[in-house]
Parts: structure tokens; sequence; C-alpha cells
């Protein structure tokens, strides 16, 4: 039996299924349904079954076309296919855009006709479509003369958009949007919102998860396994009861390389086999992990929504790492499975409820329209980069008649338009903070909500920035979102956001007047523009760093996509650390289309990445944080020629108190001992993405240890060459000591997973510092 790719329960039909159809096994089958007289429109008529079993077969030959034979309650019930409008006649009728696929459905013929059947099985594909996130659009030509599909197409969200002429009709071309047919979905039913929830899948995300925890509690030292004769490891509960069995490898920089599917948990005496249960593993582990009783029920909560967001990704259709590293920009984005590489409870998004998880978790790939209030300017502070102004802004962001019209609900209020800045909230935080917590504001017309944008959204993997997918070319946008998400409430302030645009033009400046980084063709991607309200009574009383300073504030981040070169392409650095089921790396896939040796293509991906990073530091005394969602590669032919740096004002850093910065910019200076110099590139950068990276490359059996290790340091060492006039602070800040302080981020959110640090605070106290870590490059000093 061929493996089902998509299953879907109807509240009122039951499940709904489809496989790939089998040519030979369904010929006779879909001969039936092709050749009757209700399935004219699909031109097969006269068609016998050696007709059939032919047309797919060289359907399922083919890269641009899939069959799917669809089941109800198990019983054959009607065929799909989809198929890239790009390789077909269709496409030579319209603009084909990325993103685009294209449908056709046939409803098996049947006598004893179900209400609301065939509306189930559209609904059905629509929701197999969409799954995939590089789908932004579905593409159907019915026959202008079916008009029982028209119907039935305009129901779910197709619009028309002209009459074509192909090959044996004339057909009405009909776009669905992603954003078109959630608006036309029911609410989610209640079983709908957990449909990923089966014991497969949570039985498979508890594994992994546990696996991470293993790996990554014992390289921070709060586990200590023990081998045993055999070679497994061991990690026994604090009672001494339970006892956590496994199989791993120690890698440089002290990486637990565990093998998920080794993982056993036992009885410490008898031996019997218990399920693996990560809820369980926290709890029988609470003293080692240094637990108190304030903290552990947000982490068990943290960890629990962290594991349904691994279950819904796992009920995903599965995607390939080498199909992923050959998908777009936002399929990538949507596509990352693992999130933070270090943290265990990484997708913790506490306060989103069920369907707000479908609604805005990245990988949902769910298109989110912004709400825009405009509130008032004298409660406002609004700043922008150097040659851009509000006016300028909010027209390049909202087309004129979206303006006019939120001008005109103003005036209908009896309100003047120019006493109002536009203001973009994120749709969660309006319904479920500022329309209650600033409810006074509201009332007062200090803030009034205006509407949805036009344009759709894709949130990113900080859930609370926002690509601009119907035009790629306009500003990301940065929202407050008071959810809380590993060890932060993710909001902005006011106050933090003003001087944002400044600290940026300066960097800025800073970057494009260093030939070495232009000549690597490194650059920031720039916060123009930042909003924020003053709440008169929350300023007044709250501490500094309070999330009550945090609900409303907004910025606007250059895109990437006008930065590139024609054959270029964008991926998030993160994605080289994605690993998919079947075992396969993006980054394994990337250097097989490059076609270089695997040391060769490292080579490039550190001269584009760590070179501008050393250069930065060593010349500038400027320290970002670099990991994997802050850096967006740009690839050519597999390889990673530049990159492009992201939340520059909130993550950046000068330390050299003899550095002159404007009084504006002030803010990003801080004063540090040598040892935290280099650990800002040893901890985030070397133990927090090359560990990983290293880990993959060599599983993978394309580099070695050494392979791997002596071609950062060779990097290293080349960029040392390079620049003589820092010879002095080169061995200053020695990057092949033999060893450096290990700086462990999980002990930060197990100490206090409401404000893992503060990021206004001392550098020292928002570390967790125990041991140290041997340095692989001090071998190639």
């Amino acid at each position: 039996m061929s493996t089902t790719v998509f299953s879907r329960r109807d509240d009122r039909l039951g499940e709904f299924t489809l496989r790939p159809v089998d040519p030979t096994a369904d010929a006779e089958l879909l001969h039936g349904w092709l050749t009757h007289e209700k399935s004219a429109f699909w031109l097969m008529a006269e068609a016998t079954i050696d007709d059939v079993a032919a047309e797919f077969r060289a359907l399922d030959a083919g890269d641009s076309h899939e069959a799917l034979l669809g089941l109800h309650e198990g019983r054959p019930a009607f065929l799909v296919e989809r198929y890239d409008p790009a390789a077909e006649p269709v496409g030579a009728a319209y603009d084909v855009q990325p993103g685009d696929i294209g449908m056709h459905v046939l409803v098996a013929p049947t006598a004893s006709p179900v209400h609301g059947f065939t509306r189930a099985v559209l609904t059905t594909v629509m929701e197999l479509l969409f799954a995939d996130p590089a789908t932004q659009r579905v593409v159907v030509e019915p026959d202008i003369r079916n008009t029982r599909v028209h119907a039935l197409n305009a129901a779910v969200g197709f619009r028309v958009e002209r009459t074509v002429t192909l090959p044996g009709k004339d057909a009405l071309l009909s776009m669905c949007t992603r954003e078109q047919y959630a608006a036309t979905k029911a609410p989610t039913a209640p079983h709908e919102a957990v449909a990923h929830l089966t014991p497969d899948r949570w039985e498979r995300a508890n594994r992994l998860l546990i696996r991470k925890a293993l790996a990554e509690f014992s390289h921070e030292r709060l586990l200590t396994p023990e081998r045993s004769s055999e070679g497994r490891w061991s990690v026994p509960s604090d009672d001494g009861d339970v006892v956590y069995r496994f199989s791993a490898d120690v890698l440089a920089l002290d990486h637990w390389a565990v093998d998920a599917e080794s993982v056993v948990r036992e009885h410490a005496r008898t031996g019997t086999r218990l399920p693996l249960d990560a809820l369980d593993f926290v709890v029988e582990l609470r003293a080692s992990l240094g637990l108190g009783d304030d903290i552990l029920p947000v982490y068990l909560e943290e960890i629990s929504s962290t594991l349904a967001g691994t279950a819904y990704k796992l009920a995903a259709p599965h995607r390939t790492a080498a199909e992923l590293a050959r998908a777009d920009f936002q399929a990538i984005e949507a596509g990352m499975t693992e999130g933070h590489p270090c943290f265990v409870a990484n997708n913790g998004r506490l306060g989103f409820d069920a369907a707000e998880y479908h609604a805005y978790a990245p990988e949902t790939g769910s298109p989110v329209r912004l709400v825009w209030l405009a509130a008032r300017r004298d409660l406002t502070t609004f700043t922008s980069g150097a040659g851009l102004d509000y006016a300028t802004l909010i027209a390049g962001e909202l087309a004129p008649e979206t303006l006019a019209r939120f001008a005109d609900r103003l005036r209908d209020l009896g309100l003047d338009p120019d006493a109002y800045h536009l203001f973009p909230v994120h749709p969660w935080q309006w319904y479920s903070k500022l329309a209650v917590t600033f409810a006074a504001e509201v009332a007062r017309r200090h803030l009034v909500p205006l509407g949805r944008s036009d344009d759709h959204y894709r949130a990113q993997q900080s859930i609370r920035t926002f690509f601009n997918a119907a035009a790629p070319h306009k500003h990301y946008v940065k929202t407050a979102l008071s959810v809380l998400n590993m060890g932060f409430v993710r909001g902005l302030s006011a106050a933090y956001m003003k001087p944002t645009p400044a600290i940026n033009d300066w960097l800025a400046d800073l970057v494009h007047g260093d030939e070495l980084l232009a000549s690597h063709g490194f650059r920031i991607l720039r916060e123009r523009a930042a909003i924020g309200y003053h709440h008169k009574q929350y300023e007044a009383v709250a501490a500094k760093g309070s999330p009550y300073l945090k609900m409303l504030a907004a910025l606007w981040r250059e895109s990437p996509v006008p930065l590139l070169a024609p054959g270029e392409r964008l991926a998030t650095m993160a994605s080289l650390l994605h690993v998919d089921r079947d075992g396969g790396s993006v980054a394994a896939a990337l250097i097989a289309e490059s076609g270089l040796p695997p040391a060769t293509w490292l080579r490039q991906y550190l001269d584009a990445y760590l070179t501008p990073l050393l250069h930065c530091l060593y010349a500038h005394d400027v320290a970002f944080m670099p990991h994997g969602e802050n850096v967006i590669m740009v690839l050519r032919n597999g390889v990673p020629r530049r990159v492009f740096m992201k939340d520059i004002a909130e993550e950046i850093a000068v330390m050299n108190p003899e550095t002159p910065l404007p009084p504006e910019v002030e803010r990003i200076r801080i004063d540090i001992s040598d040892d935290l110099w280099t650990l800002t590139l040893f901890t985030d950068v070397f133990d927090c993405f090359f560990r990983f990276l290293n880990a993959i490359l060599a599983s993978d059996g394309l580099l070695t240890e050494d392979a791997f290790w002596s071609t950062v340091a060779a990097c290293v060492t080349d960029y040392q060459k390079a620049t003589p006039h820092l010879a002095e602070r080169h061995k200053r800040f020695d990057l092949f000591q033999p060893r450096f302080d290990r700086s462990c981020l999980n002990r930060l959110q197990l100490r206090n997973n409401q404000q893992m640090v503060d990021l206004l605070g001392d550098p020292d106290a928002n570390l967790a510092v125990v041991g140290t870590l041997d340095n692989p490059l001090a071998a190639f000093a």
C-alpha cells in the first residue's frame, strides 16, 4: 500500500486521506471515473484502461506533475493532480509567480451523493496544498461551462482573473491566495486545532526533545553521564529510581552527539522499560537542573508547548533537506524544525491559544494581516534614519486608497488625521492585550483601530517579526508581542526603540566605509524607523524593564530582497543546522549543489560570515549577536557568498570606552574584560553555531573534525595576516588560547524563565559560566 501523504478529519464526514496514484493498480478504478458521463470535462471519455495507465505513468515520470488518490474513510473517493503551472499550457496564459501551484480535482461519480461531500473534498485538497509553506497561491482553470465547479471554487476563496483559451477548452483562470482561502474557513473546530497531537507524533516529539536535553544539559554540566563497559551512557534521576541510557559520541567543544533512537528510560532496579516523557524527564531531574518551585511549572509549560510545536512539524508533509535547500527564502524560514540549537525549551510562545498557534506560528506559514491603529502624535515617539521621514515611510508601506480609508475613519469620529501617527500592531497584541490593557486609551480616542493591512505578511522564526509576502521589497515589520518565549516576554519599549534608527545609521556608515567589509559583501539590514507609544500611568509606576513598558512599539527594517543580484537567493543561516526526518542536512545539500570539495565550500562560507565578524571586532570593537536567525545568507550555486546581519539595535555592542559615539548611540557601549571580549566569538559563534555545524558535517562524512576546525583556524590566520596593523590586538584577544569559559544558555533560562537576562544590566551578571571548554583552534596555533 502506498504511503499516506496527507490526512484530514472533517467534523461531519470523517477521515480524508491522500496517497500517490499507482498507475498500474489504480488504472481500472480511475478508468471508471474518467470515462463516466459526469467527468466529461476531463476529456477522457474514449480512453481505454491502458490509456489511463499510460497517462498516469507519464505524470509519475515527470517532475512537474503529481497525481494523488483521495480516500474517504479508507475507500477511494476522489482524484487530485497538483502541478507546476509554468510547465503546463496555462503557464503561457498568465504571469506565473513563485509559490504558484496548479490543481485539478475529480470526485468519484456516485448515484448517492452526500450533501457537502464535494466541498469537504475541495477543503481537504486546499489544506494539502497550503500545508506546504512554499505555496502562496493555487491556480485552477476549469472549463467555462462547468458552472458547478465555479461555485465550489468561489466558496473556498478563488477569484476569477479572466477567460483563457487552453487545449480543448475555454477556461476561467482563477486564483486563490493563502489569505483568500483562510478568509473562507469556518472557525477551527476543537479537534482540528489539535489534529497534529497524535500518540505516534507525541512519542516522537518526546524522544527528540529528550535527546536534545541529554545532549545540551550534559554539555552545560547540569548532567554528568556515566559510561558503561559496553560504551553506553547513563543518567540517573535525582532519586535514583529511573535511569536514562543512550549512545553518544563526544565531539569537540564537549558536544554530545546523542543517538535519538538509542535513548531508553528504565526502572533502575528492575530494568523495566518506561515510556519516554519529556515532562517526566524534567520533574525527575529537577534538582540536577536547579529548577525552583516558582520556575518549574512555567518551564514544564514551555516544554509542553515546544513538544506540541514539534508534533505540528512532524504532521506537515515531509520536505527533504535537499528540497528545502532549493526552496525560496520564506519556505526555508517556515521549514526550520529545531529552533535555537542550544535551548531545550525553545518554542514556548506562552500566550497563544491553539487557534492562535495555527494563525501566527512561523512553521504554519499562515498569512497575517497586521492591525493598524492611529495613535495620538503627542503620545508617540517616531524616529527615522537619515533620508527618511514619517510621510515617506508610510506612503511606501500603505496604498493611497488605504491611507484615504484610514483618514476617513478618523474624520468620521470627528478626529484630525494629522494629529495621529499610523501604527502597525500584531493582531494577537491588539485583541489579547491592547484592547483590554489599553482600554482607556481606546475609549478616549488616544488609540483608534483602523483596520487590517492590505498586504499579507509571514511570521519569522522570532515570531514578532513579519516579512511582507505580498510585496517582498517592502520593509520587515517588527512588533511588540506580550508572549513569553525562550526566557523573555517579547515586547518592545518606546524608550528602547527611540534611538534605534540612529544606531543603525551609525553602524551602516561604519560598515560602508570599511574596505575589507565591503570586499566581503557584508552589510547590515538597517532598522530604518521606529515608533513607540507612551502610556502615562504605566510609565509613571512600572519599573525599568517591566512588560507594561513594552506593549506598544514597532520598527521597520530593510528587506534583503532588493539587494539581490541575478542568480542569487536568500536563506536564513539557521538552515545550515537543519536536518530532515531521514537524517539529510541542508548543509550537505548545499555542498552537493555547489560541486565544491566540502572544505572549499566551508572556507567560502567562513569568508562570507566569520571574516567580517572578526574584522568588526578587531578593527572596530563591534560585537553582534550572530546566531543563525540573525544572519541571512546570500547563496549562489549553493555557496554562501555574502551575509546580511539583522536585529541590530537590540543586539550589538561597542566594547571600547574610547570609541567616539554620537550621544543617541551611546546606549550600545559596554565595558567588559578581555576574557568577555573574546567570549563574544567563542560562545556565540564557536559554541552556539560551529559546534553543531561541525557535528553535522562529521556525521555526514563530509569533513573530519580536524578538517573542520583547521579550516576555521586557517580563516582566522588569513584574516590576521591581512590585518598586520592589528597584530597587537590579535595577540591581546587571542582566538588560539588553549581554553575559554563555558557559557551556559540553558542555565540562564532555568534560573529565570520570565526574564533570562537584563539587557541593560551588567554583562557579567548576564552569564552563567561553568568551567571551561578546550579550544579546538589551539591545535592550529
